[in-house]
């Protein structure tokens, strides 16, 4: 499990796509890895393979996880945020981040704001129902506050509706929300506590009743 709270940024150092799966190298500067730990990388929960004392590791992502986030997109040199699982201990500054990607959104626009940022960003449609303007939402493995939200939007096509974000200086210098261009792919993880609930009173429907 995760905060969303970014420890560092990291360098790929190599991405090798064969047989619909991927190798990817990482420079992540954390030299007391641990061999089967769980890194989330851009939000995406992978596992160490491989490491040395510098802190290069490597990850094996499989077809599934390729289908469902746009890491085939990273390339030598690409920037990717970096968190290590939390700890009992850990103050959980973020929210509750599993690393399990919803969906595929896109960086539609990036406005400068005082000395923040102003960031909207298209989210399928799907998930829609999870997501409530002040609450909780991962983009990139970030942890990050919705400030509204705009419905009925299309895409390429696709229906979806659109987040606003502020983007605070620290947030903007230590992700890589700094290195990326509209019209970027960015993985979306949505609040898992909603998809508790609504699953809860699916299949419990005296639940509502009584809430009603």
């Amino acid at each position: 499990m995760f905060s969303g709270i970014i420890e560092r940024l990291g360098t790929v150092h190599a991405a090798s796509v064969r047989d619909k799966a991927m190798d990817l190298t990482v420079e992540t500067g954390f030299p007391d890895l641990e061999l089967g730990e769980s890194v989330a990388v851009n939000g995406v929960c992978l596992t160490v393979e491989s490491f040395d004392s510098a802190g290069v590791a490597t990850f094996h992502l499989s077809g599934e996880t390729l289908s469902r986030t746009p890491l085939d997109q990273l390339k030598a040199g690409s920037r990717v945020n970096l968190e290590r699982a939390v700890a009992a201990s850990t103050r959980l500054s973020g929210h509750i981040v599993q690393g399990h990607v919803d969906g595929v959104a896109t960086l539609a626009s990036v406005e400068k704001a005082g000395d923040s940022y102003a960031l909207r960003v298209f989210v399928p449609q799907a998930l829609r129902q999870y997501v409530v303007e002040k609450g909780s939402i991962t983009f990139d493995g970030i942890s990050l506050t919705v400030n509204d939200l705009h419905d009925a939007i299309t895409r390429d096509g696709q229906p979806g509706f659109e987040v606003g974000l502020t983007i605070i200086p620290h947030t903007w210098e230590h992700t890589n929300l700094s290195t990326l261009s509209v019209g970027d792919r960015m993985d979306v993880e949505v609040d898992v506590l909603s998809k508790y609930v609504e699953n809860l009173l699916r299949f419990s429907p005296s639940i509502g009743k009584v809430a009603s």
